[in-house]
């Protein structure tokens, strides 16, 4: 059953927001979002929250200042998502415009998500002094335990949500561990580490280490840092605003990366006009398709290199990747629909489909179609190595994925060989066999959750009255920075 809700307008702070000059619509709009004053809305660079409030970010900075002085190996571990790929861009490109020696590694989704055992022995060759974590690391503990016992120190970088354990790190940043004081709990990947890089920075600037190099302007990277918060959906708040409208200014005056140039193109779309709907569903999904089907590395390369050239030919293998990508999932999509003709979804309260012929690359894809069409969570299942099955999933407004997942394992230890992830979306890992045993257990922790049947419900601002319906509102509109 779906129900229409109409937002609560608070009537003061709509009418405060009209008496500072906001537009009628805008500040209905905004005010049933919880925006009270004018200045809420403002999006200078320097209204962005302090860096020294983000816990550990100076101590970051300090210890990659003392490994680029000493002109130390640092490797990044990037993730294979948009926001994952765009934190690396971003390290990359900060810490070799400072002067560091750096490089990057990207796991295939066949390794698995993340800084792992494997991943450290297949780097340790590369002799790295520093291993730095973006999008990613806040749950490796045994990996960063393998990096310690080779004498390889950690810097982890991540935005997901802690265990009650964490780590041995060298050094954590993550606005969601315990007595960090950031507010923007819902920043992407991206910004964390762009984040450590404006700290960075300011601590090369102290040591007077621009005396005799060129400061590198990191607003250079804003357009990065809004493909990345876009891509990562996560919640829009005053900071992420800010981030996200920062790079679309700089994008729409044409300054921005060659790469992104390129995927507009090959997507056809105009940069002077681009909006947040171009980097969530015409770039990203570019860049994603690399992760998906074949290596992220390649969509790295897209953001890191300043070749026209060869990023546009990048471009145009993303671009190809990902009307395969659409292919892929189509047929996926027809398989499950298949497995479903015969399930009440609803009565079934949540689904977990495994096909082996499924590509694990596309279904998380899956999941979201999936959960959108019966709103229950969805998990899907693919092949990965040996007896061993990865699945991907989407949940529904009142069911916290990550900490069903955690429920089922504390129920069944070493059922779920890994997991994490967040509210919405989780990824995890599990034997063939014990897919039977996890759908039933998983089914009963989102009953005993959720208390039967979900609601689906959508939110609405109500009727737009007749004088608003032209050209000039919607263009209004879609200048706007609006999020998920």
């Amino acid at each position: 059953m779906t129900k229409i809700f109409s937002r609560n307008v608070p009537l003061a702070a709509e009418a405060m927001l009209r008496q500072s000059g906001v537009h009628p619509l805008l500040a209905r709009l905004y005010a049933a979002r919880g925006i009270k004053h004018a200045d809420e809305l403002q999006d200078r660079f320097d209204a962005l929250l302090p860096p020294v409030s983000m816990r550990n970010c100076e101590a970051a900075a300090a210890l990659l200042a003392d490994y680029i002085a000493q002109d130390k190996r640092l490797l990044v571990i990037a993730d294979f998502d948009c926001d994952g790929a765009t934190a690396c861009a971003v390290a990359v490109r900060a810490l070799r415009a400072f002067g560091a020696r750096v490089d990057y590694f990207v796991p295939s989704r066949e390794m698995g998500y993340g800084l792992s055992p494997d991943v450290v022995e297949l780097v340790a060759p590369l002799a790295p002094d520093l291993l730095i974590t973006v999008d990613n690391g806040i749950a490796a503990i045994d990996a960063i335990d393998a990096a310690n016992r080779k004498g390889i120190a950690t810097l982890v970088t991540d935005h997901h949500l802690p265990a009650a354990t964490l780590p041995q790190a060298a050094c954590i940043v993550n606005p969601n561990q315990s007595s960090c004081d950031f507010s923007s709990k819902c920043i992407a990947g991206v910004g964390v580490i762009y984040y450590v890089m404006l700290s960075l920075r300011a601590e090369l600037r102290r040591r007077g280490w621009f005396q005799t190099r060129t400061e590198p302007n990191l607003a250079n990277l804003l357009d990065l840092v809004a493909l990345g918060t876009v891509a990562d959906v996560v919640k829009l708040d005053r900071n992420n605003r800010i981030l996200v409208s920062q790079g679309l200014k700089r994008i729409r005056a044409g300054r921005l990366n060659a790469g992104l140039r390129a995927l507009f193109a090959v997507a056809g779309r105009d940069p002077a006009r681009a909006c947040a709907f171009d980097l969530g569903f015409a770039l990203a999904p570019r860049i994603n398709a690399a992760g998906r089907l074949a290596n992220m590395g390649l969509g790295i390369e897209c953001l890191i290199t300043d070749d026209t050239a060869h990023a546009f030919n990048i471009a145009q293998q993303l671009d190809a990747l990902n009307r395969e990508r659409r292919q892929v999932e189509a047929g996926m999509q027809r398989d499950a629909e298949q497995f479903l003709v015969s399930i009440d979804t609803q009565a079934a309260g949540s689904l977990v489909l495994y096909d082996e012929k499924w590509h694990q690359g596309v279904i998380g894809i899956l999941a979201s179609r999936l959960k959108d069409r019966h709103h229950v969570p969805v998990i899907a299942l693919a092949p990965a190595d040996g007896d061993t099955l990865r699945g991907s999933g989407r949940s529904i407004a009142g069911l916290h994925l990550r900490d069903a997942l955690d429920l089922v394992d504390k129920r069944a230890p070493g059922m779920l060989l890994r997991f994490g992830g967040h509210a919405a979306a989780a990824g995890l890992t599990l034997r063939k066999q014990d897919v039977d045993g996890f759908r039933l257990l998983f089914g009963a922790v989102v009953t005993e959750i959720l208390g039967g049947a979900a609601t689906r419900s959508w939110e609405s601002d109500g009727a737009l009255e007749g004088a608003y319906l032209n050209l000039d509102v919607a263009r209004l509109l879609q200048n706007e920075v609006w999020g998920q």
